[in-house]
């Protein structure tokens, strides 16, 4: 086993494992520098010191430099209170040069070694001479870098159709996939204004529940088919896979068509009858 804090850079960011410091004890969402690959950055404690497997961590550990002081606390606030006017006076100048781009965010490094833009485009983008213009503007190394429609969503935040701060701005580390037959599956209505979330996207949350929805879909007739019931043979008008009961039309005496809602267990019908769905992006 070896001992990790759990480390994010940004709420509802990717997690990662950092050495602790010998001597000091750590506190959910205590800020503390950390050493990585770009060189300190400022950052907080997601889990506090524990133990996790050895084939859980990519060795070598990067390290935990210190708790953050009153001074890392100061200068990390400094450097996010000048991201607005960064951010207008990029936006101001990707007009001048007429580019097709659409800024979402940016990023001052801890060290202050450079300020990193972040934007969305439809295609490639020739950016070089705007790197010029900001790195004489703030006097610093200027970065660039492309992101998708999900990303911008993820920098921006909002309020999902559900009323909730959109996942993956809120509790999701990292994106995971999402498919049409997952909506399928779970029968949804495949109305792309009701499955889409902010981005335009597969609302992400299709695929907290859809392992369940994939077992129960494979139990349940398929909508359409002809099956038996207590009250005789019927065809089957819709399935409930949370209380995984089935509706089924009936012809009564009279010529009328009777619906009733029947128990999995009370229904008999072939198995195997589900219909092999392609797994669409």
């Amino acid at each position: 086993m070896v001992k990790v804090v759990v480390i994010k850079f940004k709420n509802g960011g990717k997690l990662y494992y950092f050495a602790p410091k010998e001597g000091e004890i750590y506190e959910r969402n205590m800020p503390v520098v950390v050493e990585t690959s770009k060189g300190l950055e400022y950052a907080w404690v997601a889990y506090p010191t524990r133990e996790v497997k050895e084939e859980e961590v990519v060795q070598p550990l990067k390290p935990i430099v210190r708790i953050a002081t009153q001074r890392d606390r100061e200068v990390y606030a400094q450097a996010e209170a000048k991201k607005p006017q960064a951010m207008q006076t990029c936006r101001e100048k990707i007009v001048q040069h007429g580019l097709e781009m659409k800024l979402v965010d940016c990023e001052f490094a801890f060290d202050g070694s450079k300020i990193v833009f972040y934007f969305t485009s439809a295609g490639r983008v020739d950016f070089r001479d705007l790197v010029k213009d900001l790195a004489s503007t703030f006097h610093n190394r200027i970065e660039l870098r492309q992101v998708g429609t999900r990303d911008e969503t993820k920098y921006l935040g909002g309020i999902a159709p559900c009323g909730r701060i959109c996942c993956c701005a809120g509790n999701m580390p990292e994106f995971k996939k999402v498919s049409i037959k997952m909506a399928k599956t779970q029968g949804l209505a495949l109305n792309p204004a009701k499955i889409s979330g902010l981005c335009g996207r597969l609302m992400c949350c299709l695929s907290y529940e859809s392992e369940y929805y994939a077992d129960a879909y494979k139990k349940m007739p398929k909508v359409g088919s002809e099956v038996g019931t207590p009250d005789g043979k019927g065809i089957v008008a819709s399935v409930n896979m949370l209380k995984m009961t089935v509706k089924v039309k009936i012809d009564d005496q009279n010529g009328g068509l009777i619906y009733k809602d029947f128990d999995l267990a009370e229904v008999r019908f072939k198995k195997g009858n589900q219909p092999q769905e392609k797994d669409d992006e």
